[in-house]
């Protein structure tokens, strides 16, 4: 059976689908898909290629017959890799780009062995436009309390305990795998696309109770190079703040222990230094860079602390969030586990 569902309806009911299923390609599947997708391409990357240069090329006939061709050996090797141990009751929901054959095609197939299957109205550009829509009203629904503290206070830290300890918690460093300043991005693992982010964001938000606090961290308009959805970042800076607070030498500690792979690859530390010149020009960085060869990875990160990081977070957090002037909370603690659960457990207290 071959049903089709409007977007939005079919978003308001994806926990009821056995499986999600992208019919696009490895690399549209990669840049955003819905939560919890699974890829299936009807045609990958290449093959893609092959018949949109028959198409311009040949001629729209010669192109169909390659793509139709692929499409269904395609298919066949989806249908002998995840089907044949699906029971009668498997749902899945199915969608390409948009609606149309590369997901209609696999819909049909598996609509006529008898599974009940449910293609997406649109597609994900539907979909996508559901979420930017869903992204312009969502975030008021609910009441935020922003952790604000000084770059190494703990503030992430905090969002993981508060999030074990029961809490609703919307982490967008997570979300945007970056730590939020210059030398944020971890080596090695790329930020998501902007579409990608604005998911994660949207199905976070699609989750909690807007009875409860949501628990944020203070974040600039941007996480790496990912824009925070705009009414979330309006609604965060008008919400109340909790201050956390660490002393200098274990805030030191604390980035040390963050940033580990910084300590061991000294050059790549010394490299994400060097953007920034233009802030603190060439005799400071190199000074950085001098003392990081040296081992003085320690000296490096105090510094960075007291004369860069620390001013410039005085003058964000004063200028764009309001209640840092008056704190729902301040509370200060000593850099141990045992200490930062007890803080969590007090902000928890406080409601």
């Amino acid at each position: 059976m071959l049903l089709t569902l409007p977007a939005a309806e079919a978003i308001a009911r994806l926990a009821e689908f056995s499986a999600i299923i992208d019919a696009r390609s490895e690399s549209e599947f990669a840049e955003d898909r819905l939560p919890g997708a699974v890829n299936w391409p009807s045609l990958n990357d290449a093959q893609r290629k092959l018949v949109g240069t028959e198409y311009k090329q040949v001629s729209p006939f010669v192109a169909q017959k390659r793509g139709a061709a692929l499409v269904a050996r395609n298919i066949a090797d989806h249908l002998e890799r995840e089907v044949f141990d699906k029971g009668r009751d498997w749902k899945p929901l199915i969608y390409c780009w948009r609606g149309g054959k590369r997901s209609g095609s696999l819909a049909t197939v598996l609509g006529q062995i008898g599974f009940r299957v449910h293609l997406l109205e649109g597609g994900y550009r539907e979909y996508r436009r559901a979420v930017l829509a869903a992204l312009d009203e969502l975030p008021l629904r609910f009441s935020y309390r922003v952790v604000c503290g000084s770059t190494g206070s703990g503030k992430s830290r905090l969002l993981q305990v508060l999030l074990a300890q029961g809490a609703q918690v919307l982490d967008l460093e997570a979300l945007a795998n970056h730590r939020g300043s210059v030398l944020g991005l971890v080596p090695g693992s790329p930020q998501p696309s902007q579409k990608q982010f604005d998911s994660r964001v949207w199905d976070a938000l699609r989750n909690f109770d807007a009875a409860r606090p949501v628990f944020v961290e203070s974040e600039s308009k941007k996480v790496g190079d990912l824009r925070v959805p705009p009414l979330l970042i309006e609604r965060m800076r008008a919400s109340s703040c909790i201050r956390l607070d660490l002393a200098l030498p274990a805030r030191v500690a604390l980035l040390i222990e963050d940033y580990d792979f910084f300590v061991t690859d000294t050059e790549a530390f010394c490299e994400r230094l060097g953007a920034l010149r233009a802030l603190r020009g060439n005799e400071v960085v190199n000074g950085w860079q001098a003392a990081a060869r040296a081992g003085r990875t320690a000296e490096v990160v105090r510094d960075l602390l007291v004369n860069h990081y620390d001013p410039i977070y005085a003058q964000s957090m004063k200028r764009n969030f309001a209640g840092i002037a008056a704190p729902h909370l301040t509370l200060e603690w000593d850099g141990s586990t045992a200490d930062l659960e007890a803080t969590a457990e007090r902000v928890l207290a406080a409601g």
